[in-house]
């Protein structure tokens, strides 16, 4: 089996192997071949590669492999068919590119759609593990806007007040945000729609924002329950409130295929303290602040910062990289029978818990989108997309 890694786009620095999975995989049977530069923008060399047992290739056979990863998705086009394509595919957002996935008869095995509830999906994750960073990454960025120390310090000259950080949602990203935040020394104030969170929030040190009304509006599989208009906006409005005396607010809200729904009004910006500073973990998918601009650091006539920085967890490419190549590891090798690459049509994880199941989660329905040429059956909200 030949498995093969071409380099990302320029304006993707992560690579989607490190030489470091390459021991685990070669004793799977594969035959690793990676494109020359492949990891140079995050810092993995050639050598290192061949020094693991990998052989280094042009791009063209990088593309030519019986399994191709890549972080994001590659051009239908690149791929021949029959191919198993493993990558970051989004499918909601992207789905003219899955329909050229279909016609091409490429199979695409798209990892953001991993059942993540399920405890053997769990070590395969590309979410969590890149929103763990991406959270860790939106603390430091704010530090390094705000004018301000961000611990308490008892000094000859005076005392200085630790810093305030708002972190609106309590997910991968936001419990990671929250740890961070509190590990630099400022106080955290944390929200989140499913009461089940406060103890979560609480746990890794943040204060939880009690919202009125609040309910356990969780479901079975731990994500948040849909939400009247009406009472997302009281959310945000009490936790903005708070937010008007913070130093730093970190916005995380992301919804699966979908845009990234306002939580930041620009009315709120306004009142923000002078010098503060948002930044938005969402940029690359509309924004939570109404006020984002994608790759670019809006700041306002009050000073308040409000950064639009794309990707975060690509400003952590080397070690986001390798926890992105652990999960591909982990995926494609349990995949791997008698010697051959086999796609169980039964395998929760390739298709999905069935509907119903305590596990089941609208559109993660498993990392098989299509295979010779037709969509899974199972994934039934996809296919509507892409009526």
């Amino acid at each position: 089996m030949r498995l093969t890694v071409p380099k990302e786009a320029e304006s993707e620095p992560r690579v989607s192997l490190v030489p470091g999975s390459l021991k685990k995989l070669k004793a799977a049977g594969f035959e690793v071949c990676v494109q020359r530069g492949a990891g140079a923008a995050a810092h993995y060399a050639d050598g290192d590669y061949e020094e693991a047992g990998a052989t280094l290739v042009d791009r063209a056979e990088a593309l030519a492999g019986d399994v191709v990863l890549s972080v994001r998705s590659l051009d239908p086009a690149e791929l021949g068919k029959g191919t198993i394509h493993c990558c970051v595919a989004d499918p909601f957002r992207h789905p003219d590119r899955v329909s050229a996935f279909v016609e091409g008869g490429i199979t695409l095995l798209s990892m953001d759609m991993i059942p993540r509830r399920l405890s053997r999906a769990q070590s395969m994750d590309v979410n969590s593990s890149q929103d763990n960073l991406a959270g860790y990454k939106a603390v430091l960025l704010a530090a390094s806007y705000l004018d301000k120390a961000i611990p308490m310090m008892t000094t000859s000259a005076g005392t200085v007040r630790p810093a305030r950080y708002v972190v609106m949602g309590s997910g991968v990203a936001g419990l990671q945000a929250i740890a961070t935040a509190k590990r630099l020394g400022a106080v955290v104030y944390a929200s989140d729609v499913r009461l089940a969170a406060k103890e979560q929030i609480e746990s890794v040190g943040g204060r939880f924002i009690h919202v009125d009304g609040m309910e356990d509006f969780e479901d079975a599989s731990g994500y948040a329950k849909p939400l009247t208009p009406e009472f997302i906006d009281k959310v945000n409005t009490v936790v903005n409130e708070v937010a008007q005396s913070a130093d730093a607010i970190i916005t995380t809200a992301r919804i699966f295929g979908r845009p990234a729904p306002i939580t930041v009004p620009a009315s709120a910006v306004e009142v923000f303290k002078p010098g503060a500073v948002v930044v938005d973990m969402n940029a690359d998918v509309g924004g939570n602040c109404e006020l984002t601009v994608a790759g670019e650091t809006v700041v306002t006539d009050r000073g308040v910062s409000v950064v639009g920085t794309p990707n975060l967890p690509g400003t952590v490419a080397n070690t986001a990289s390798m926890l992105f190549s652990n999960n591909l590891t982990n995926f494609v090798t349990t995949l791997v029978k008698d010697g051959a690459l086999h796609l169980d049509p039964d395998d929760a994880i390739l298709v999905g818990p069935p509907e119903g199941d305590a596990f089941h989660v609208p559109g993660m329905g498993g990392v098989l989108i299509c295979q010779d040429g037709a969509l899974h059956p199972h994934q039934t909200r996809l296919a509507k997309v892409l009526s």
